[in-house]
Parts: C-alpha cells; structure tokens; sequence
C-alpha cells in the first residue's frame, strides 16, 4: 500500500501538529490500520457517496489521539481519503479536528478528484 497526502493536507497537519504533539505518531498507527483494511468499516469509517465522482472517497470518524486523552469519546480528529483499490494506493485529503470543524471539505475532494 502506497500513502500520499495533498499540500492542502500537509497544511492541516502542520497546523493541527502545532496544538496536539502526538498527532504525528498516531496517524502512523492509522497508516498501519490502513494498510491491513484500506476500505470503510463502519461505525468508525464510511464512504462519503453523492459525489458524483468513481473514486472511493472514506471518511474516517474515530482516530484516536494521545494529546486528547481524557476529553470523551466523541471527541477526535476526523481523516478523509482516497483509496484507489486496484493501485494499492491511498491519498490523504484532509484531516480536522471535530471541535473546530463541523465536515468535510467537499470542493477541496471535488477539485482533487472529479
């Protein structure tokens, strides 16, 4: 499985890195996660439909993140990707914390991948 993000994401990362320090280190967990079951699992992921474009884009709700602990269970970071299941290969979109953000950001998708 390869992993790519885009600059938009790269940008929501390093601000987010900024306020919580073990962001970095639990997407490689999720990475790992990914890469054994790349496809939604519900209740934790869905795929996002309504589009209008064939790419599978995955929204991911529950990413657990160390700087968080202790502030509940619906709290959390949400990741929204790409997973191109025939190359193997899977785009980070966007990530945002849930408090700060209420969803995805769908023009940032549909740019990227109509």
């Amino acid at each position: 499985m390869t992993f790519e993000e885009l600059d938009e994401f790269r940008k929501d990362l390093k601000h987010l890195i900024k306020k919580y320090r073990t962001l970095e280190s639990d997407l490689d967990i999720v990475r790992q996660d990914l890469a054994d079951e790349p496809g939604e699992q519900p209740p934790f992921s869905y795929r996002i439909d309504g589009l209008g474009i064939k790419t599978c884009i995955i929204k991911v709700k529950k990413i657990a993140c160390k700087a968080l602990r202790g502030r509940g269970v619906n709290s959390g970071f949400r990741l929204i990707y790409a997973w191109f299941e025939e190359e193997q290969r899977i785009v980070f979109i966007e990530l945002y914390f849930k408090g700060e953000k209420e969803g995805e950001d769908r023009e940032r998708i549909l740019e990227n991948f109509k």
